[in-house]
């Protein structure tokens, strides 16, 4: 358990950037490099729910289902079955960061699965966001402006590009949201990431001077 979270940021991590660059370089196409990257977000990310007893079967449950769904949808090219796919997807970041953030908000402590743990919440809030702007997208077409044209607005590596510069409130402007519901989506989103950062910040340093006075007291 001392490093749980350290498996699910290398998922994140290739979900986020190794996928994303594996199909830049024509290593394989965007409809394998959409399943590689969600069932291997899936699959390695489970790790982080050893210990947590039904979380741990509760995602488990979806990790299966998840990787069947990404499989038909590639191999049929069924929106539905897209849309279940990413639902389970969201399903099984929603538990993941539940299960996150319960051990990286308790306790006094800074150890380094615990950093880790806090970076990958801060991941995946933006995963989840992004997956929030395809579905907006596929709902109402048109929701945003400047999107790369590709197989569908259900998965279009632009959305993870769009929901870590909103989060980090970057703002460049290449892709715009047009609807209210779009923009809506991605002002509480730049809200959250910077609630986010300053809870945690002040999270951490209380624990390192909590740490550092326990440690006086005992000297």
């Amino acid at each position: 358990m001392n490093n749980n979270f350290s498996y699910l940021l290398v998922a994140l991590l290739i979900f986020i950037i190794g996928a994303p660059i594996a199909y830049d370089l024509d290593l394989i196409s965007l409809r394998i490099s959409r399943v590689v990257g969600s069932s291997s977000l899936l699959a390695v990310g489970i790790w982080s729910l050893r210990g947590a007893g039904r979380l741990y079967a509760a995602g488990m449950f979806v990790v299966i289902t998840g990787i069947i769904l990404n499989i038909l949808s590639m191999a049929r090219e069924d929106d539905t079955l897209r849309i279940i796919a990413l639902l389970t997807l969201f399903v099984f970041l929603l538990l993941v960061t539940f299960n996150t953030l319960r051990q990286v908000a308790v306790g006094n402590d800074i150890s380094p699965n615990r950093i880790i743990g806090a970076i990958s919440v801060y991941l995946l809030l933006g995963v989840m966001w992004s997956i929030g702007y395809g579905l907006v997208e596929y709902a109402q077409p048109g929701s945003f402006n400047g999107l790369t044209e590709l197989l569908s607005p259900l998965w279009n590596p632009d959305w993870i590009y769009y929901s870590f510069v909103t989060i980090t409130t970057l703002g460049y402007g290449d892709i715009t949201p047009l609807t209210q519901t779009a923009r809506s989506l991605s002002y509480a989103e730049a809200i959250v990431g910077q609630f986010y950062i300053a809870v945690l910040v002040a999270g951490l340093v209380s624990a390192y001077i909590s740490t550092r006075q326990n440690s006086s007291n005992s000297d």
